[in-house]
């Protein structure tokens, strides 16, 4: 079903959603200590950290405060990020699971995006979850083509190569 949504309030779902999924990429940089996933999981948070901040700057609400404010806050949802993480991380996590894992995070949420998209009535605001998903999709290619050429798998520029054999 179709639903009304103004523009701030779309930003600001874009908000909180980018700063749910950097509080997971530091809680589980944070709880992991060795392998490589240490490193994977805090340059995800950062790179979410940048993606807050961009939606951050068109949001005209006071109710977060500053930006450093916000980013510094703990997520409303730290319970559930840890029950989460308590399940699929552990202090040696290698790269290779942490990319798995945050590969997993980004799909889930481009499908939320995309699923609050279609129910959006209006225009601008159905492009704002669209750009957010593709932004989330972006992200998730990035991860995934990182992912394929640490496990050894034909990264996709060498395609011309395996097509020419």
């Amino acid at each position: 079903m179709p639903q009304e949504m103004r523009h701030q309030e779309a930003i600001r779902i874009a908000v909180e959603r980018e700063k749910e999924l950097m509080c997971f990429y530091q809680k589980a940089a944070e709880m992991v200590t060795a392998g490589g996933g240490q490193e994977v999981f805090a340059r995800l948070a950062k790179e979410k950290e940048e993606h807050v901040g961009f939606f951050f700057r068109h949001y005209r609400g006071k109710e977060f405060g500053t930006l450093e404010e916000f980013v510094k806050a703990p997520s409303p949802s730290i319970k559930q990020i840890d029950k989460e993480l308590k399940g699929v991380i552990d202090a040696q996590m290698h790269e290779r699971t942490a990319r798995e894992i945050a590969m997993k995070k980004e799909e889930q949420l481009e499908k939320s995006l995309r699923s609050t998209a279609k129910q959006i009535v209006d225009p601008g605001v159905r492009t704002i979850f669209d750009q957010m998903a593709q932004a989330t999709r972006n992200h998730y290619e990035i991860i995934e083509s990182e992912y394929a050429r640490k496990m050894g798998m034909p990264h996709e520029t060498d395609i011309d190569t395996y097509v020419r054999e």
